[in-house]
Protein backbone atom coordinates (compact mmCIF):
# COMPACT_ATOMS: atom_id res chain seq x y z
CA UNK A 1 0.00 0.00 0.00
CA UNK A 2 1.32 3.41 -0.92
CA UNK A 3 1.43 5.96 1.83
CA UNK A 4 0.96 9.68 1.30
CA UNK A 5 4.68 10.14 2.02
CA UNK A 6 5.71 7.62 -0.63
CA UNK A 7 3.41 9.19 -3.21
CA UNK A 8 4.66 12.67 -2.35
CA UNK A 9 8.31 11.58 -2.67
CA UNK A 10 7.67 9.86 -6.00
CA UNK A 11 5.84 12.92 -7.35
CA UNK A 12 8.55 15.30 -6.14
CA UNK A 13 11.27 13.15 -7.70
CA UNK A 14 9.40 13.12 -11.03
CA UNK A 15 8.95 16.89 -10.95
CA UNK A 16 12.61 17.48 -10.07
CA UNK A 17 13.77 15.20 -12.90
CA UNK A 18 11.50 17.11 -15.30
CA UNK A 19 12.90 20.42 -14.03
CA UNK A 20 16.46 19.11 -14.40
CA UNK A 21 15.71 18.18 -18.01
CA UNK A 22 14.51 21.74 -18.67
CA UNK A 23 17.54 23.22 -16.92
CA UNK A 24 19.99 20.96 -18.75
CA UNK A 25 19.44 21.35 -22.49
CA UNK A 26 22.84 19.83 -23.31
CA UNK A 27 21.88 16.74 -21.26
CA UNK A 28 25.11 16.65 -19.28
CA UNK A 29 25.45 14.19 -16.41
CA UNK A 30 25.57 15.15 -12.75
CA UNK A 31 29.32 14.47 -12.74
CA UNK A 32 29.80 16.66 -15.79
CA UNK A 33 27.82 19.42 -14.07
CA UNK A 34 30.02 19.06 -10.97
CA UNK A 35 33.14 19.27 -13.14
CA UNK A 36 31.92 22.44 -14.85
CA UNK A 37 30.90 23.93 -11.53
CA UNK A 38 34.36 23.21 -10.08
CA UNK A 39 36.12 24.62 -13.16
CA UNK A 40 33.95 27.74 -13.04
CA UNK A 41 35.47 28.55 -9.65
CA UNK A 42 39.11 28.07 -10.66
CA UNK A 43 41.66 28.68 -13.32
CA UNK A 44 43.11 25.78 -15.28
CA UNK A 45 43.37 22.61 -13.19
CA UNK A 46 44.82 19.16 -13.65
CA UNK A 47 42.53 16.13 -13.89
CA UNK A 48 44.25 14.65 -10.82
CA UNK A 49 42.92 17.60 -8.79
CA UNK A 50 39.41 17.14 -10.17
CA UNK A 51 39.51 13.40 -9.50
CA UNK A 52 40.43 13.89 -5.84
CA UNK A 53 38.19 16.89 -5.20
CA UNK A 54 35.14 15.21 -6.77
CA UNK A 55 35.87 11.76 -5.34
CA UNK A 56 35.79 9.90 -8.66
CA UNK A 57 38.23 7.57 -10.37
CA UNK A 58 40.54 8.94 -13.02
CA UNK A 59 38.91 6.62 -15.57
CA UNK A 60 35.41 7.92 -14.86
CA UNK A 61 36.67 11.50 -14.84
CA UNK A 62 38.54 11.02 -18.12
CA UNK A 63 35.37 9.80 -19.85
CA UNK A 64 33.40 12.80 -18.57
CA UNK A 65 36.13 15.23 -19.62
CA UNK A 66 36.19 13.70 -23.10
CA UNK A 67 32.41 14.20 -23.44
CA UNK A 68 32.57 17.77 -22.11
CA UNK A 69 35.35 18.57 -24.56
CA UNK A 70 33.31 17.14 -27.45
CA UNK A 71 30.41 19.37 -26.41
CA UNK A 72 32.73 22.41 -26.42
CA UNK A 73 32.16 23.02 -22.70
CA UNK A 74 35.80 22.62 -21.65
CA UNK A 75 39.21 22.96 -23.24
CA UNK A 76 42.47 21.31 -22.38
CA UNK A 77 46.06 22.38 -22.91
CA UNK A 78 49.31 20.52 -22.18
CA UNK A 79 51.29 21.34 -19.08
CA UNK A 80 54.49 23.22 -19.82
CA UNK A 81 56.42 21.00 -17.40
CA UNK A 82 54.87 17.62 -18.31
CA UNK A 83 53.31 17.26 -21.75
CA UNK A 84 51.39 14.16 -20.62
CA UNK A 85 49.30 16.23 -18.23
CA UNK A 86 46.48 18.40 -19.55
CA UNK A 87 45.29 21.52 -17.82
CA UNK A 88 41.53 21.77 -18.04
CA UNK A 89 39.42 24.91 -18.07
CA UNK A 90 35.83 25.87 -18.80
CA UNK A 91 34.96 27.52 -22.11
CA UNK A 92 32.65 30.49 -22.64
CA UNK A 93 30.00 27.98 -23.80
CA UNK A 94 30.43 26.08 -20.50
CA UNK A 95 30.05 29.28 -18.49
CA UNK A 96 26.91 30.11 -20.48
CA UNK A 97 25.43 26.66 -19.78
CA UNK A 98 26.09 27.03 -16.05
CA UNK A 99 24.41 30.45 -16.10
CA UNK A 100 21.39 28.95 -17.86
CA UNK A 101 21.15 26.18 -15.26
CA UNK A 102 21.49 28.78 -12.50
CA UNK A 103 18.63 30.79 -14.05
CA UNK A 104 16.45 27.67 -13.94
CA UNK A 105 17.39 27.14 -10.28
CA UNK A 106 16.26 30.71 -9.65
CA UNK A 107 12.89 29.90 -11.27
CA UNK A 108 12.53 26.89 -8.95
CA UNK A 109 13.22 29.15 -6.00
CA UNK A 110 10.67 31.68 -7.19
CA UNK A 111 8.03 28.96 -7.63
CA UNK A 112 8.63 27.71 -4.09
CA UNK A 113 8.68 31.28 -2.78
CA UNK A 114 5.24 31.98 -4.23
CA UNK A 115 3.71 28.55 -3.55
CA UNK A 116 4.72 28.33 0.12
CA UNK A 117 4.18 30.60 3.09
CA UNK A 118 7.24 31.89 4.91
CA UNK A 119 6.79 29.23 7.61
CA UNK A 120 6.30 26.49 5.00
CA UNK A 121 9.50 27.63 3.27
CA UNK A 122 11.42 27.31 6.54
CA UNK A 123 9.85 23.94 7.30
CA UNK A 124 10.51 22.65 3.77
CA UNK A 125 14.15 23.77 3.89
CA UNK A 126 14.65 22.11 7.26
CA UNK A 127 12.98 18.86 6.20
CA UNK A 128 14.65 18.75 2.78
CA UNK A 129 18.09 19.28 4.35
CA UNK A 130 17.38 16.62 6.97
CA UNK A 131 16.25 14.14 4.30
CA UNK A 132 19.20 14.97 1.97
CA UNK A 133 21.62 14.40 4.84
CA UNK A 134 20.00 11.02 5.62
CA UNK A 135 20.20 9.98 1.96
CA UNK A 136 23.86 11.03 1.75
CA UNK A 137 24.79 9.17 4.95
CA UNK A 138 23.00 6.03 3.77
CA UNK A 139 24.72 6.18 0.38
CA UNK A 140 28.17 6.73 1.91
CA UNK A 141 27.54 3.96 4.42
CA UNK A 142 26.84 1.52 1.59
CA UNK A 143 30.25 2.29 0.04
CA UNK A 144 32.37 2.06 3.18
Amino acid sequence: MMTDLKIALMDLQCEMVAERSLANPDDITWLQYDILNRLDKSEKVLPSYLSVSLGVSRTKLSKSLKNLKALGLIEQSPSLTDGRELYTSITAHGVKLLASISDRHHLLHQTAFHALTVQEQKDFATLANKFSTALRKERIGRHE
